[in-house]
């Protein structure tokens, strides 16, 4: 299967298929590495340090995704300049001038509104604060383009095919996993508790990831974000799996780069991938957009 030629914005590409089989959406809202120059010279930060957020890699890790008959959407801006699985309202008062305090949220408490204050163990990305203007620019010219490019493309899922499926694909560090008993998951899958995916789908997707070897742990520590909660609406067809994979697996985290078990674990995802991007439409009991 050859791709199509890929669709582009400001901040994200987007694969097709010459044959999309079955309106599953692979994304990685969080694997975006173009760092503008003005970020980059605002930044107190080395460009190396900045890495440190980006859920590195995933792009290559969901690029099979396109061959086996899916759609991926792949983010070029990074996290630490927009956070693109978090809403346009997620303002944090301590980053950006003027805006009001708002009932409490632990996520923007801790420097990780649409605007990151901070990057990983809380390092802080600039001194002082943006204007509001500026960081209305910022949302307009990055997150709403690659917002609005997921939509349609969930729309259109829906049309063509009764469904969308959208796989949203994150990292999570190693030390985010320390805390729960051994042995830890090796991959977190995340629907809301329910309330972002039917649970056949839900389960389709673990299914999947077990029979491929990996460790799975449903929805704790993260059981969806903002991509989830918005475009997750299964009684209108509408599915999202959030799936969280730990870094340790493919990647040295200090250095930001490939070791030597990237190409295993990609292999046994590209197994996964294919068979989620060919879950069947009808005869297997998973929901059709209603009437």
């Amino acid at each position: 299967m050859i791709p199509m030629p890929a669709a582009t914005g400001p901040s994200f590409d987007v694969m097709r298929p010459a044959d999309w089989t079955g309106g599953v959406i692979f994304a990685s809202p969080h694997s975006g590495r173009d760092y503008p120059g003005w970020f980059l010279a605002e930044s107190m930060l080395d460009p190396h340090v900045l890495r440190s957020s980006e859920d590195a890699f995933v792009d290559r890790l969901i690029a099979p995704a396109v061959a086996a008959g899916a759609v991926t959407l792949t983010a070029r801006v990074p996290r630490c300049v927009v956070d693109l699985n978090r809403g346009a309202d997620e303002l944090d008062p301590a980053a950006i001038e003027g805006t009001p305090s708002r009932r409490a949220d632990p996520r923007i408490q801790s420097g990780l509104g649409v605007i990151p204050r901070v990057v990983a163990q809380g390092r802080a990305i600039r001194r002082g604060k943006l204007s509001g203007a500026e960081a209305q620019r910022r949302i307009e010219a990055l997150w709403r383009p690659y917002h609005a490019a997921l939509e349609s493309l969930m729309a259109e899922a829906v049309a063509r095919h009764g469904r969308a499926i959208l796989i949203d694909v994150h990292s999570m560090p190693r030390e985010a996993l320390l805390h729960l008993q051994a042995p830890p998951p090796e991959i977190v899958l995340g629907d809301r508790n329910g309330a972002s995916a039917d649970p056949a789908i839900s389960e389709a997707v673990h299914g999947a990831l077990v029979e491929a070897g990996f460790r799975v742990r449903r929805n704790s520590p993260f059981a969806g974000a903002y991509v989830a909660a918005t475009y997750g609406r299964p009684l209108r067809g509408q599915h999202v799996v959030q799936v969280e994979i730990d870094r340790s697996l493919y990647m040295d985290e200090g250095a930001v780069r490939p070791h030597a078990g990237f190409d295993g674990l990609a292999a046994r995802l590209a197994g996964v991938i294919a068979r989620i991007a060919r879950l069947p439409l009808d005869g297997t009991g998973l929901p059709l957009a209603a009437e």
